[in-house]
């Protein structure tokens, strides 16, 4: 659960996230970072012409992860922005809408490799929204996606490239990804 469904969760009284299972502590989501990040060098051939874009907002802390790791393994920064596809969304106009989160593409994505970076793939709508949006700003030679935990229960056919950790859930649950690691729980 990205800062922006945490806040819109808070004003209700009993909608708070209540944390039942800690999945991955902070160290462990540390080593996946890692890993998810040789993966994408491994694939990509190093880190030439690749581009990270965390989803507004779950995604960015994690992208920005994964920029760092990089810089750590080849020596090379790659350029790291984030993507706010909240107009791109079909259910947009059902859904709060919060202006604060700022789109920021350090680089024309033409003919680069994107990897579109969230904290949590569940249905695949905002996915398929961020791959509307990017394309707005250029034509990418390809996009891929990486996430903390894929959860399941797709809507869409969409598929993360890279994966922290599979986490099958019952639809009705949470996963929250933060600075201290993932947990599962209910919205109490």
């Amino acid at each position: 659960m990205g800062k922006r469904e945490r806040r819109s969760a808070v004003p209700t009284p009993g909608t708070l996230f209540q944390a039942r299972t800690r999945v991955l502590s902070a160290d462990d989501v540390g080593r996946a970072v890692r890993r998810m990040a040789h993966e994408i060098l491994e694939r990509n051939s190093g880190p030439d012409n690749v581009a990270l874009i965390g989803l507004q907002t779950g995604g960015v802390d994690l992208a920005r992860k994964l920029g760092e790791a990089i810089l750590e393994i080849e020596g090379a920064a790659v350029p790291v922005g984030t993507l706010d596809a909240t107009t791109h969304r079909d259910d947009y106009g059902l859904r709060p809408v919060m202006p604060e989160a700022a789109t920021d593409i350090p680089v024309d994505p033409t003919g680069k490799v994107i990897v579109l970076v969230d904290d949590v793939l569940f249905t695949g709508r905002t996915v398929r929204a961020a791959l509307d949006a990017i394309h707005s700003y250029g034509r990418p030679a390809s996009v891929q996606l990486a996430v903390m935990v894929d959860r399941g229960h797709r809507e869409l056919p969409i598929r993360p490239d890279y994966v922290g950790k599979n986490l099958p859930t019952r639809r009705d649950e949470v996963v929250d990804v933060n600075s201290d690691g993932v947990d599962l729980g209910e919205m109490a």
